[in-house]
């Protein structure tokens, strides 16, 4: 779930910039990182079952309720769910929406679509937090090629989690791929800092700025990194719920993002759908 806009929705953007100066990054135990791999292994859990059902004819309800049952089976609650009034235990974003969309029973999924899955769980004090895109059905190959680019982007920021890079390492890497790929990275919203609260310290950019402290990353940081690419222009706006976010030109979206560790000597995938 992206930084400080969710929290704020009617705040100003680029609201990444208005994190308050000199708060602290917590470095996670060993203790505390066995945590957080529960967490995270529950969300990865949720998102690849969510990726495995979903077809047409489906509501965006319908995957919320699956993954909020999900959740609290597997011992969690949903990081989610009434997070400053947040209704649902999923960001279900279809198409142009960007980010946050609220799921609804009136919202049926179709052949074609580019549906966006953000989640987290919260076990035992820790949150995991990831989202996929899912390709529903036969997509065009335009959507096809955008869902790749964002997932691409991600593990490019991913590839450069290592004790001291930065965080403008992560940004680079992230903007030069979608740069490559010719589309628009939104950056009105960031990743985050995720453990102890769903949103940490430090601001996770996906582009290149001046105006973010440049973190020197060390171990036992944990970050939700999340690019965001749009296939048209990066400026958006957000919906009259006060949270769904949608692209002004009504271009498609795509967004992926993982919960990431910064070991001793590089990093670890926590959402690794891979491994559950």
């Amino acid at each position: 779930m992206n930084f400080l806009s969710n929290l704020l929705p009617q705040i100003s953007f680029p609201p990444a910039l208005k994190v308050p100066a000199g708060r602290r990054i917590e470095l996670k135990s060993a203790s505390e990182i066995e945590t957080m791999r529960a967490a995270s292994k529950i969300v990865a859990t949720v998102l690849k079952e969510i990726n495995e059902i979903t077809k047409a004819g489906m509501t965006t309800a319908d995957l919320d309720d699956y993954a909020e049952k999900r959740i609290r089976e597997m011992g969690a609650t949903p990081s989610f769910k009434g997070y400053h009034g947040f209704p649902a235990s999923i960001c279900a974003s279809v198409n142009n929406e960007v980010v946050h969309g609220i799921p609804r029973k009136r919202k049926k999924i179709r052949s074609g679509d580019v549906v966006k899955i953000d989640t987290g769980a919260y076990y035992e004090g820790f949150h995991g937090d990831s989202c996929i895109t899912i390709a529903v059905g036969k997509v065009k190959p335009d959507a096809q090629k955008l869902i790749t680019a964002a997932e691409e982007a991600l593990y490019a920021g991913i590839e450069q989690v290592k004790p001291g890079n930065t965080l403008m390492d992560i940004a680079g890497a992230i903007e030069d791929c979608v740069k490559a790929n010719k589309f628009s990275v939104v950056e009105e919203f960031t990743g985050h800092g995720v453990g102890r609260n769903l949103h940490e310290e430090p601001a996770v950019f996906n582009f290149r700025t001046k105006q973010a402290p440049n973190v020197t990353l060390k171990p036992g940081m944990t970050l939700a990194i999340e690019p965001i690419l749009n296939a048209g222009s990066q400026h958006t706006r957000t919906l009259s719920d006060r949270w769904t976010v949608v692209t002004l030109d009504r271009a498609l979206s795509a967004q992926w993002e993982h919960t990431v560790l910064v070991t001793q000597s590089g990093y670890e995938i926590l959402t690794d759908r891979t491994q559950v």
